[in-house]
């Protein structure tokens, strides 16, 4: 990369005054028990300028972004707001200052409406008067149409975001920081979120946004600071800087190729759902809708849609954890399985990685080591006449983090100490290396960075080059069609008929995907 690219913070100039940053953050370090999380990490942000931060799982963001919001107290350093140092020791401090974040998880209540969730985050009550007509104009200003009275359960994936968006400028904060923000949202409610943006830094306010998305990094910001192993690497002008670098700064090399060819060979039906109906365990869960689904072996079928869609269900269907009255509703290598739990379909063949790394992926206390025994147990002799073997337990988990390039210092690790990234491919290399006939991947890349996405990427497609049916759903139409042969669409409890990727694009997915085109289904064999 050609270093004029690297820059210093730009000064705001008023009237010839050089004027300084909105936000400055000065050799902040941070030390964890056996991790250097921040190591003399310095920073700016300038107001009416959209910085974004780059890094790696375990690169030092989230440990800084507490810090600046008073999550976590550093070893060292200072934070200097329009140059004025500030102390700052909780949020409730990040925010009287001028902080405002909007997190990657949201923190709403379904059964509240807008302005009441809105109101639960308002730190004075002065804030709460005159509440639903405050939300009514900021929504307008900022291109948010929000009905205060409406319920959260009702509401878009977009629409919830928007909520903590409007809940974060009532305070009227001169920094806003955005978390990984466009990773649930379809194409249009992206856009809509970068207009968003866009007119937050023409007023002035310095926004931070965090995102592995390069392209998107490319599409919306002014410079981009990169983390690596905790310390700053550079800080950069986006207009000036390619993706390749972008990732070659982020991971200390060029960027690994991503996704498929498309080159599946179809074979067989592996794992099929036919017209399945059935109502949701959850009150505020989705009902599913004569829905059929087929996967062949040879292929990645990937499904789209937005949260609250239907997912949680045809994934709980789909891996045995809620069996079904009909038998013959799902199939496995043309065997009816509808009744049989997780353990008897993983002895058939079925593998499954579900969207919840920690608690239902792994066990977060328990080893890498126990945690993949958990389940190759069914499909690997790993244990004999109930005893279990050490010897082939430990052989397998050292398979599992040779191959699949887990950064952990010994398979004795718990699995809580591993970053995200890490983590996801140690569980995906789990079930990969217990050799399903089928495998279902729920969310694969959901936070994982580049060089751990390209990993799991090249895995899946060399399990389906290996004769495996691969079932891939996420929210990330970018993923989704590099990485699949063929797609669907899930909306409102009801599965699209597939479509080949070649006959995809993003727009046209996006509105299946909010329901502004119906769906059409057929029987996806």
């Amino acid at each position: 990369m050609d270093s004029a690219t690297i820059s210093e913070p730009r000064p705001a100039t008023s009237g010839g005054a050089e004027a300084p940053p909105r936000l400055r953050v000065e050799s902040v370090t941070k030390q964890y028990p056996g991790c250097l999380a921040n190591d003399d990490v310095s920073l700016s942000v300038e107001g009416g300028e959209i910085l974004a931060l780059l890094g790696e799982n375990g690169a030092g963001k989230s440990t800084l972004v507490k810090v600046m919001y008073g999550l976590v107290a550093p070893d060292a350093g200072t934070i200097f707001i329009d140059g004025r140092e500030v102390a700052i020791t909780s949020p409730a401090e990040a925010r009287a200052a001028g902080i405002g974040i909007v997190f990657q998880h949201f923190s709403l209540f379904e059964s509240l409406t807008v302005a009441e969730n809105i109101s639960l985050g308002l730190d004075n009550a002065a804030d709460r008067r005159d509440l639903g007509r405050r939300i009514r104009e900021i929504g307008a200003r900022y291109g948010m149409a929000l009905d205060p009275g409406r319920h959260v359960a009702d509401l878009s994936v977009g629409e919830r975001q928007q909520v903590e968006i409007v809940r974060c400028l009532l305070q009227d904060p001169a920094i806003l920081i955005f978390d990984e923000p466009t990773s649930v949202l379809t194409p249009q409610a992206i856009e809509g979120l970068f207009d968003t943006l866009r007119r937050l830094r023409a007023e002035g306010r310095a926004v931070v946004f965090i995102s592995h998305k390069l392209e998107e990094i490319r599409a919306l910001c002014d410079r981009a600071t990169v983390l690596r192993g905790g310390r700053v690497v550079g800080t950069v002008e986006v207009a000036a800087t390619s993706v390749n670098d972008l990732a070659r700064m982020m991971i200390g090399r060029d960027m690994p190729a991503f996704g498929s060819d498309h080159a599946g060979k179809p074979a067989g039906e592996a794992l099929a759902v036919r017209n399945l109906s059935l109502s949701p365990a959850d009150p505020h869960g989705t009902a599913l809708d004569d829905l059929t689904l087929v996967a062949r072996g040879g292929e990645i079928l990937g499904i789209a849609g937005i949260a609250g869609n239907g997912q949680e269900e045809l994934l709980a269907v789909l891996s045995g954890e809620r069996p079904v009255a009909d038998p013959g509703a799902v199939l496995l290598n043309g065997r009816q399985v509808g009744r049989l739990g997780p353990g008897a379909r993983r002895r058939l063949g079925l593998g499954f990685v579900p969207g919840e790394r920690l608690g239902r992926g792994a066990v977060p206390p328990m080893s890498l080591s126990e945690n993949g025994f958990l389940t190759a147990h069914w499909r690997l002799p790993l244990a004999r006449r109930g005893i279990i073997s050490p010897r082939r337990r430990a052989a397998f988990a050292d398979r599992v983090i040779d191959e699949f390039r887990v950064a952990t210092r010994s398979r004795a690790t718990a699995a809580q100490a591993l970053s995200g990234g890490n983590l996801q491919r140690f569980i995906v290399g789990r079930e990969i290396l217990a050799g399903p006939s089928a495998l279902i991947v729920a969310y694969p890349t959901w936070g994982v960075d580049v060089a751990a996405v390209a990993a799991i990427h090249a895995a899946l497609v060399a399990l389906r080059d290996a004769g495996a049916a691969v079932v891939v759903m996420s929210e990330d139409l970018d993923e989704l069609l590099a990485l699949s042969d063929r797609m669907a669409v899930l909306c409102r409890g009801r599965l699209s008929a597939p479509m080949r990727v070649r006959d995809c694009t993003p727009e046209r997915l996006g509105l299946l995907m909010s329901g502004a085109t119906p769906l059409e289904t057929a029987d996806a064999a």
